[in-house]
């Protein structure tokens, strides 16, 4: 099949969105590819679509866990074989999986970028029909990007083991220097670069310094319609904000990744159908979830970076309607960020402390653990040893870029199982058991496929059918564990520690204290560059586009800069219109202040009071201090 008929037959669409064909194109082609597109430009067609129109399996790399599942689910609706691979699988459930991607119909296989550390998964893909390398959020290859992940650094030694496969490498944002280190660091060889404009001609940016940020986020959500994301730092705030809106009658939810997964696919669902309006999210919300007529998202802190913020601004309006980006903005703002900064690059010291803490946490002996993963639940580590949370979680992300340990947030897993005997010895054991025969009976009856390959169960729905409690389900399918008859795996939801090298003693610990400070330099060159878009008063639009490497960029017209600087222009009209107003409304008797500014149709509340000045001035209305008259 022809791409286009592949497009019409899996996804419904006679078209190609801008720069999909090309893309496309130049991968069937078996060029390298950098694609930049900008946030809901559609990314994923560009690696399925020539993926299904070659022979072999697809493999994807990304960093993203529930992303890749969605993506996953989504393939698997429309007949597409694909599969994830993730922190949490245990060693026999991954090894049945990279069968079936080199002996079954699999067409993609997704993996996070710390299992490419695995010799288990290297060795695997090596005997796989590859047809395309394609890497997600390819910016997290480079040190100079702003979310640097140390194991896509490895994304090249796939390379070596298939060298006439083409890679496809994906981002929403990355500077010119990150567009050079991505295609340095995956080898590109034979490259194409396509790069949509990052312009966002519908897309409203407005800066607000504002004393007090809670009425602010009323200000907005009143003053537009619509649905719309608030993003905060804090999972506490998510709450607090959202109860915030629903104290003041606007419907709003919270969202944030420490929730159950079902709790947050409810959620999700409930605000994608516009039964809430307003999600209060941290920056956890929003990857791959494509509503298109969010009206606003409102930044109630300051982002860490631009590209961070153009990729969470450009959820709102992607169906082309007028759409607001909001960023609220204090002077003291600077100081909490410096403070944020001390935080998030721990000594080494401290570093050091952390991993011989997080070794007793997993109760590891010295060079024991390499390829184990534990849950972690933050809070409780950090309380059992007293540590600061925020100085862990950098602390475990240097840990990692010296590649000691892999640490994944949140991973959702689903309760698993898979018969470990064949047919004939599974009947045996029902006959010589027959109290058994009941419950594996219906295990049979209710999921195909569970002798050979791990299958997906609700242990609620188990109970029902077989007419027993939850409990009882969860202990006969560990003693029937215990009785090598299945494997089974319980649903987690845990964040996940893997250790890559066993633990070693801390005087044998290396941590590249030089890495560690080029990430601050770019991460502190980063943060001046926000505060520069909040204290500038060009263009927003333009000073982002600028930062992106398209320095003539014209004014957008709609941002909060070009809006001034029209009304500036028209400053003199504007203020005939209010003194008429404001005339005509004391030609029919005094009026308060607070009865006569909500009455003026014209200008701001700032150029009404103004006018008003400017009238009494030149005596052409009065005042008692109360009230206003002719």
């Amino acid at each position: 099949m022809t791409p286009r008929e592949i497009l019409k037959q899996y996804w419904g669409h006679h078209q190609f969105r801008p720069m999909q064909e090309e893309i496309v194109t130049s991968v069937l082609q078996g060029r390298d590819t950098l694609a930049l597109l900008p946030t809901g430009g559609g990314k994923s067609v560009c690696f399925q679509v020539p993926a299904l129109a070659k022979e072999g399996i697809c493999i994807v790399v990304s960093p993203l866990i529930a992303l890749m599942k969605d993506q996953v689910e989504n393939l698997k609706a429309r007949g597409i074989a694909a599969m994830a691979i993730v922190s949490g699988m245990g060693r026999r459930e991954v090894d049945i999986a990279l069968d079936n991607c080199i002996y079954g119909p699999v067409k993609f296989l997704y993996l996070s970028p710390e299992r490419l550390l695995s010799d288990l998964v290297r060795e695997r893909i090596k005997y796989m029909n590859v047809n395309l390398f394609a890497v997600d959020e390819a910016h997290c290859i480079s040190q100079w990007g702003y979310d640097f992940r140390p194991p896509y650094l490895h994304i090249a030694r796939l390379r070596e083991l298939h060298p006439a496969v083409p890679v496809l490498a994906l981002t929403a944002s990355a500077t010119a220097d990150v567009q050079g280190d991505i295609q340095e660091k995956l080898a590109f060889r034979n490259g194409a670069v396509f790069r949509k404009s990052f312009e966002r001609k519908n897309l409203s940016y407005v800066v607000q310094e504002a004393e007090d940020k809670l009425r602010k986020l009323l200000d907005v959500a009143h003053g537009i319609t619509g649905s719309g994301i608030v993003y905060v730092r804090t999972r506490k705030e998510t709450f607090e904000i959202a109860q915030h809106y629903r104290r003041h009658h606007i419907s709003a939810d919270y969202y944030h990744a420490g929730l159950p997964a079902d709790e947050r696919a409810e959620k999700q669902d409930a605000w994608k159908s516009n039964a809430t309006r307003i999600i209060v999210a941290t920056n956890a919300f929003g990857m791959g979830i494509d509503k298109p007529d969010v009206r606003f998202v409102i930044h109630k802190d300051m982002p860490d970076s631009l590209e961070a913020y153009y990729q969470e601004a450009g959820r709102a309006g992607r169906d082309e309607d007028k759409a607001y980006a909001v960023l609220l903005y204090h002077p003291a703002d600077r100081a909490l960020y410096q403070k944020k900064m001390q935080q998030s690059f721990p000594s080494v010291e401290e570093i050091k402390k952390i991993y011989h803490s997080l070794g007793n946490y997993c109760q590891l002996a010295y060079q024991a653990g390499e390829g184990i993963s534990f849950d972690l639940d933050i809070a409780e580590f950090c309380s059992r040893f007293e540590l600061d949370a925020i100085k862990t979680l950098n602390a475990l992300k240097f840990l990692e870029q010296d590649e000691y340990v892999s640490f994944t947030e949140s991973v959702f897993l689903p309760s698993r199982f898979r018969f470990e005997v064949l047919n004939e010895e599974l009947y045996n054991f029902q006959i010589q058991n027959p109290g058994w025969d009941p419950f594996v009976k219906t295990l049979l009856r209710s999921y195909g496929g569970s002798f050979e390959n791990y299958v997906r169960i609700k242990e609620f729905d188990i109970a029902r059918r077989a007419g027993m409690s939850v409990q009882q389900v969860v202990t006969g399918l560990q003693q029937l564990q215990a009785f090598d008859i299945l494997s089974y795996l319980p649903q987690t939801d845990q964040p996940q520690i893997t250790w890559l090298k066993p633990r070693q003693p801390n005087n044998h610990l290396y941590i590249n204290k030089v890495a560690i400070e080029q990430r601050k330099a770019t991460y502190r060159k980063k943060l001046d560059a926000v505060f520069a878009y909040t204290g500038t008063p060009v263009c927003r639009s333009r000073q982002l586009l600028t930062y992106f490497d398209e320095p003539e960029a014209p004014k957008c017209g709609i941002c909060d800069v070009c809006l001034e600087e029209r009304r500036q222009q028209n400053s003199g009209e504007i203020t005939d219109h209010i003194t008429s107003e404001i005339v005509q409304a004391l030609s029919n008797g005094p009026h308060t202040i607070a009865e006569l500014i909500p009455a003026l149709k014209y200008g701001t509340e700032r150029e009404k009071i103004r006018t008003l000045r400017l009238l009494l001035d030149a005596a052409k209305i009065k005042t008692n201090g109360e009230i206003y008259y002719l």
